[in-house]
């Protein structure tokens, strides 16, 4: 987004609803004490997102941990990490979280989320973790516990969402809840994309190892698909109506992949769930990673005076009496990590604490909810969702 199109302005979103701050006051660079954060995951997403701590945030990557020695080695040569403070194993978080540093950056499987932020915290550090934050209810209302115990501490916790960080979907929250499309009365909201290829298992791995390098589509690992991905468009669709679904209903599957180079994994790849919202809005989700024939992450929000139109890494805009052009096309998923990291790093050295765990749980669990729905092929309300003890379980050895 150009300055023409923001109007000059940069909206950051806040849990209790949207707050506008100037650029400079947000990701201010006037002081210049060096904030020094652990990537604790040195998988594909840790060397992602782990340079834009030093290039756009002016911090120091001090540490590292892993359980995967290779994963380790490599990254601690890319960043120059010294050699002690390179932590490996099991424990190799805790010892990390325990260590001299400012912040801890969590880029591991979504299964070990609920344990390592809870380190963190409980060690006095700000944390920087991927979405979603949990595999199932237990570990979402673990992650609403260390959200607590942060603010108690005066520490940041910040969620990763890359769309609540750029000005182009604030504006176009904004526009929706002042009513620019009249009441919301129905939404569609889909995700749509390829299958990953379980070509990172390579023929001989240890079976656990693979799991892990392939958590995007293990059940207990990843939270299945419509957690572990399709969170992004469950969120965006809660930003919009400031709301957690209150019941769904659905149905999905897993396609025989087997012979092929995406056999992996026990994740469905396609879900269909009706979800039904507060002021009587009825949201249809679907998601598939069937094809790579076409891709689309996309909510739209329907009213007797217009749509809202939005899509992730795409066209934001309004039609209908009150149209607006937001944008052709957006830079949501590096720009909005960047943006996250700046925001993350100046929580630290401005000493205000940023948090949004309640909001990000909220989300986690609208997606739990959709995949019990569709799970038990019957109408789960939010309250029975809530109440539900299942843990998912995982033995792994965790040191390869």
């Amino acid at each position: 987004m150009n300055e023409q199109k923001t109007g000059r302005r940069e909206f950051l979103a806040a849990s209790s609803g949207l707050l506008i701050v100037k650029p400079e006051a947000a990701f201010g660079t006037q002081a210049n004490s060096a904030v020094e954060v652990g990537i604790v995951g040195c998988g594909g997403r840790g060397n992602w997102i782990g340079p834009f701590f030093p290039e756009y945030a002016g911090a120091r990557i001090v540490a590292l941990a892993d359980v995967v020695r290779k994963h380790l080695d490599e990254t601690r040569a890319k960043f120059q990490v010294d050699a002690s403070r390179a932590y490996y194993g099991p424990e190799a978080y805790r010892e990390l979280a325990n260590s001299r540093l400012d912040g801890v950056v969590i880029q591991t499987p979504t299964y070990f989320h609920p344990e390592q932020v809870r380190a963190a915290i409980e060690a006095g550090k700000h944390v920087f973790v991927a979405k979603p934050v949990a595999v199932d209810v237990p570990g979402c209302k673990s992650i609403l516990e260390s959200a607590r115990l942060a603010r108690q501490k005066g520490l940041t916790l910040l969620v990763d969402f890359q769309t609540r960080a750029q000005p182009v979907f604030q504006e176009s929250v904004e526009r929706f809840r002042r009513g620019d499309i009249g009441k919301a009365e129905l939404g569609q909201v889909f995700y749509f994309a390829g299958r990953p290829s379980k070509n990172k298992a390579q023929p001989g791995m240890d079976p656990g190892l693979a799991r892990v390098l392939n958590f995007y589509m293990d059940r207990e690992l990843g939270g299945d698909i419509i957690v572990e991905q399709n969170i992004h468009v469950i969120d965006l669709a809660n930003w919009y109506l400031d709301a957690h679904p209150l019941r769904a209903i659905g149905t999905g599957g897993r396609t025989d992949w087997s012979g092929t180079d995406y056999d992996a994994g026990n994740a469905w790849d396609h879900f269909i769930v009706t979800f039904w919202y507060p002021n009587d809005v009825e949201v249809a989700f679907s998601s598939h990673q069937l094809t790579r024939s076409f891709s689309d992450l996309c909510v739209r929000l329907f009213g007797i005076k217009g749509a809202v139109d939005s899509h992730y890494g795409g066209l934001v805009r309004i039609t209908g009496d009150n149209a607006w052009l937001g944008t052709e096309k957006d830079d949501t998923f590096r720009q909005g990590a960047i943006n996250n990291v700046k925001l993350f790093v100046e929580s630290i050295r401005s000493a205000k604490p940023f948090n949004n765990a309640e909001e990000s749980v909220r989300s986690n669990l609208s997606c739990i909810l959709g995949r019990m729905a569709a799970y038990q092929e019957r109408m789960i309300t939010w309250e029975e969702m809530m109440k539900s003890e299942e843990r998912y379980e995982v033995s792994l050895k965790l040191r390869w």
